[in-house]
Protein backbone atom coordinates (compact mmCIF):
# COMPACT_ATOMS: atom_id res chain seq x y z
CA UNK A 1 0.00 0.00 0.00
CA UNK A 2 1.29 3.48 -1.03
CA UNK A 3 1.07 5.70 2.07
CA UNK A 4 1.90 8.96 0.05
CA UNK A 5 -1.01 10.64 -1.93
CA UNK A 6 -1.46 9.16 -5.50
CA UNK A 7 -3.06 11.89 -8.31
CA UNK A 8 -6.04 9.31 -9.31
CA UNK A 9 -5.81 10.96 -13.12
CA UNK A 10 -2.71 8.30 -13.26
CA UNK A 11 -3.15 5.25 -15.43
CA UNK A 12 -1.09 2.37 -16.05
CA UNK A 13 2.11 4.10 -17.13
CA UNK A 14 1.67 6.44 -13.91
CA UNK A 15 0.74 3.34 -11.01
CA UNK A 16 3.42 1.59 -12.71
CA UNK A 17 6.00 4.15 -12.20
CA UNK A 18 4.97 4.59 -8.66
CA UNK A 19 4.72 1.32 -7.93
CA UNK A 20 8.77 1.23 -8.90
CA UNK A 21 9.71 4.65 -6.83
CA UNK A 22 7.89 4.54 -4.28
CA UNK A 23 7.33 1.30 -3.38
CA UNK A 24 10.43 0.20 -4.64
CA UNK A 25 8.38 -3.71 -6.08
CA UNK A 26 8.25 -5.41 -9.17
CA UNK A 27 4.82 -4.14 -10.58
CA UNK A 28 5.38 -7.80 -12.30
CA UNK A 29 4.91 -9.48 -9.11
CA UNK A 30 2.17 -10.87 -8.76
CA UNK A 31 1.24 -8.37 -5.83
CA UNK A 32 -2.05 -5.86 -5.80
CA UNK A 33 -0.46 -2.55 -5.59
CA UNK A 34 -2.90 -0.35 -3.61
CA UNK A 35 -2.82 4.12 -4.17
CA UNK A 36 -5.53 6.49 -2.47
CA UNK A 37 -5.95 10.45 -3.39
CA UNK A 38 -5.29 12.92 -0.95
CA UNK A 39 -8.84 12.81 0.61
CA UNK A 40 -8.70 8.98 1.26
CA UNK A 41 -12.00 8.87 -0.51
CA UNK A 42 -10.85 7.35 -3.99
CA UNK A 43 -8.55 4.28 -4.60
CA UNK A 44 -6.69 2.24 -7.25
CA UNK A 45 -5.06 -0.95 -6.92
CA UNK A 46 -2.87 -1.92 -9.78
CA UNK A 47 -2.09 -5.94 -10.62
CA UNK A 48 -0.39 -8.20 -13.17
CA UNK A 49 -2.53 -11.16 -13.83
CA UNK A 50 -0.22 -12.91 -16.29
CA UNK A 51 -1.84 -11.18 -19.72
CA UNK A 52 -1.72 -7.89 -18.73
CA UNK A 53 -1.81 -5.14 -15.99
CA UNK A 54 -5.30 -4.46 -14.36
CA UNK A 55 -6.80 -1.45 -12.43
CA UNK A 56 -9.80 -1.69 -9.74
CA UNK A 57 -11.00 1.55 -8.85
CA UNK A 58 -13.20 2.70 -6.14
CA UNK A 59 -14.52 6.01 -5.24
CA UNK A 60 -16.24 6.53 -2.04
CA UNK A 61 -19.50 9.19 -1.70
CA UNK A 62 -19.31 9.14 2.09
CA UNK A 63 -16.06 8.32 4.40
CA UNK A 64 -12.83 7.86 4.08
CA UNK A 65 -10.88 5.12 3.54
CA UNK A 66 -8.20 3.73 6.36
CA UNK A 67 -4.52 3.68 6.18
CA UNK A 68 -3.37 1.25 8.73
CA UNK A 69 0.03 1.41 10.28
CA UNK A 70 2.74 4.41 10.33
CA UNK A 71 3.08 6.95 8.07
CA UNK A 72 5.90 5.24 5.97
CA UNK A 73 5.87 5.40 2.37
CA UNK A 74 4.90 2.20 1.31
CA UNK A 75 4.07 -0.92 3.67
CA UNK A 76 2.68 -4.58 2.94
CA UNK A 77 -0.92 -5.45 4.34
CA UNK A 78 -2.85 -8.73 4.25
CA UNK A 79 -5.73 -9.46 2.01
CA UNK A 80 -7.80 -9.67 5.02
CA UNK A 81 -6.62 -6.25 5.83
CA UNK A 82 -7.63 -4.54 2.38
CA UNK A 83 -11.13 -6.09 2.05
CA UNK A 84 -11.88 -4.75 5.71
CA UNK A 85 -10.66 -1.32 4.67
CA UNK A 86 -12.30 -1.55 1.23
CA UNK A 87 -15.32 -2.14 2.83
CA UNK A 88 -15.31 0.83 5.62
CA UNK A 89 -14.55 -1.43 8.69
CA UNK A 90 -12.19 0.09 11.30
CA UNK A 91 -8.99 -2.01 11.86
CA UNK A 92 -8.32 -0.78 15.51
CA UNK A 93 -11.88 -2.21 16.37
CA UNK A 94 -11.52 -5.63 14.63
CA UNK A 95 -10.40 -8.84 16.64
CA UNK A 96 -8.79 -11.40 15.43
CA UNK A 97 -9.49 -14.91 16.90
CA UNK A 98 -6.64 -17.07 17.89
CA UNK A 99 -6.17 -20.08 15.08
CA UNK A 100 -4.25 -23.17 14.62
CA UNK A 101 -1.24 -22.37 12.55
CA UNK A 102 0.91 -25.29 10.96
CA UNK A 103 4.17 -25.20 11.36
CA UNK A 104 6.98 -26.97 8.90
Amino acid sequence: MCREATDMRCSFAGLISRTKLIIKEDPLSGYLFVFLNKRRDYTKILYWDESGYCIWAKRLEAGTFEVPGDTRESGEISLKKLMLILEGISLKSVKERKRFLLKI
